[in-house]
This record gives C-alpha cells, sequence and structure tokens, in this order.
C-alpha cells in the first residue's frame, strides 16, 4: 500500500455522489451510517475516548497493524478498492465536483452501455465474494468460511450495512430486478469458466478466491450468492424495494426520465465508489476495535 491507513481515512470525502448516494439509502436503514472520515475523529468516534495521549496510543497500534503483512487487513483493502476500479468507464472527478448540483443523466448517455444481465450478474456476485473474502482477511480466518460471514451479515450494522443496501439496489435491484439473487443464482448455474476468464474484476482477484481452477472457483462464487440469497431478500422484502422505489430516492441529485432507468445502474456504476469508501471506513473501524482491545 502506497498509503497508510491514517491517510486513507483523512482522505474519504465528505461529499460527492457517493456520499448523496449513501444518503439517498439511508431509508433501508435507517439512521446507521454517518459518514465518518477523519483517522482521529474515526478513533473518537469509535471509542467515545478524547484523551490525546490514549487517541495516539490507539492510532499508533491501528497503524502497526494495517502495515503488518502478515495481516489480512491491506489485502481486505485492496478487495474493496478493486472491486470498485476495475469497471469504471468515466473519469469521474468532474462529477464528484458538483457538490449540491442536481446531475442529469442525458449528457452521459452516449458514453455509457448498460451492462448485459450475465456481465452484470458477474459483478455483482464478485462484490459478495469480495465482501467474504475481506470478512475473512479482517478476522484472520480461512477465505472460504462462508458460513461465519453469514453469520455475521445478521451484525452487519453502520458503513457495512449501508455497503450491503448499495449493493441490493445499485449492483442488484436497479439492473436486474427485486429477484435479482434467484436470476443470478439460475445465470450463475448456466455460465462456463470462460465467461469469468473474461472479466476484468475477477482476473484482478481471482488469486483470492477459493478454488484450485477457473471452474473450482466459479462454484465457490454461486456457493456464496446462494448463501445470502436469505438475508438480502429479508432486506427487498422488509423494505418492499423495487428499481422505482430506489430511482426515486435518488431524485434529489440525479435528474433522469422514466425511460433512463437501465442507464442509472450503469451512471451510478462508473461514477460512485461505495464500496472503497465504506470499505475504507470498515477497515478503520475494526481496526481502531482491535487497537483499543491490544493496549
Amino acid at each position: 500500500m502506497s498509503k497508510s491507513i491514517f491517510e486513507l481515512v483523512d482522505q474519504l470525502p465528505t461529499s460527492g455522489l457517493t456520499i448523496s448516494m449513501l444518503n439517498a439509502l439511508d431509508f433501508i436503514a435507517p439512521g446507521e451510517w454517518q459518514n465518518t472520515v477523519g483517522f482521529v475523529n474515526t478513533i473518537k468516534t469509535v471509542t467515545g475516548e478524547d484523551d490525546e495521549s490514549l487517541i495516539q496510543a490507539i492510532g499508533e497500534r491501528a497503524i502497526y497493524l494495517f502495515n503488518d503483512k502478515s495481516q489480512g487487513y491491506q489485502t481486505a483493502l485492496w478487495l474493496y478498492q478493486t472491486v470498485d476500479s476495475t469497471d469504471k468507464a468515466l473519469g469521474a472527478a468532474a462529477l464528484a465536483n458538483k457538490v449540491g448540483e442536481s446531475i442529469p443523466i442525458l449528457g452521459f448517455l452516449n458514453s455509457l452501455t448498460p451492462k448485459a444481465d450475465k456481465a452484470q450478474t458477474i459483478d455483482l456476485t464478485l462484490k459478495v465474494v469480495a465482501e467474504l473474502v475481506a470478512f475473512c482477511q479482517i478476522n484472520g480466518i480461512p477465505g472460504n468460511s462462508i458460513g461465519d460471514f453469514v453469520g455475521s451479515l445478521r451484525e452487519y450494522s453502520g458503513e457495512s450495512m449501508i455497503r450491503m443496501a448499495a449493493l441490493i439496489c445499485v449492483d442488484g435491484i436497479i439492473p436486474l430486478g427485486p429477484d435479482f439473487i434467484q436470476k443470478s443464482l439460475t445465470m450463475m448455474s448456466q455460465m462456463k469458466p470462460e465467461d469469468l476468464d473474461q472479466n476484468s474484476t475477477f482476473k484482478a482477484i481471482s488469486n483470492f478466491i477459493p478454488g484450485s481452477s477457473t471452474g473450482g472457483k466459479l462454484d465457490f462464487i454461486g456457493q456464496s450468492l446462494d448463501s445470502v440469497k436469505g438475508w438480502m431478500n429479508g432486506i427487498v422484502s422488509a423494505n418492499a424495494l423495487t428499481a422505482q422505489k430506489v430511482v426515486g430516492n435518488f431524485q434529489g441529485f440525479l435528474e433522469f426520465s422514466d425511460d433512463q432507468l437501465d442507464y442509472v445502474a450503469a451512471f451510478l456504476d462508473v461514477s460512485t465508489n461505495y464500496y472503497e469508501h465504506t470499505g475504507t471506513q470498515t477497515l478503520g473501524r475494526r481496526l481502531i476495535e482491535r487497537a483499543v482491545a491490544e493496549i
């Protein structure tokens, strides 16, 4: 890692398209997520401490743990970053700077192509697998610990919960519909290993996905998706989620017509980095919690 966890948390944005999108998803997990940025501020928020010497000790221990390559923290962060960065097709910097403005999608239609269902399914499932493997890396357990991961979902809160809400809505419901899990499972069962080999995200993170071959990794990806279907379907049902309901909450910062819904997912995909943003926050929180326990 070229940057320390201190720098990464300090440099998280306080506004922009990603933040607007995550705030708009608050209706799924009311009050769960606040955009906590700044490393010292995160320490204070997580611990409730205001003693400067103790805050410094916690910060130094957290930085040490992150820098220790025998731990899985750097790998977890890399996974969060990679599943966000590999499918970017537009420079999002200009969009991120349009703070407080409503951004019309119309001007970007010529640059956007909604993904085919197969490509969208692969990206969705790879984010699920990245979440699973990152969880295992952070907790120092084997990367194929599906049961432990599924059990942890019931305790997801804060930035982790809003990340899953965004995954369900932006990568699932908007492009694939409210039955996205079953649709994706059906499509995964019909895929061949070469379908994965052609995907840039898979090629980037393949070494961290359990399985001795692409076929074995395809099986693991399918098992991972199947394991979370009950939890994800529960979120969809509890909130009566539809594409129209989700994007209705985006109208405050995006301008689009009803016949442009296919482009909303593609636009958000290339213009936001919600996985990296909330993943960095999750990692900072876990490091701080461990540091407190160890000093």
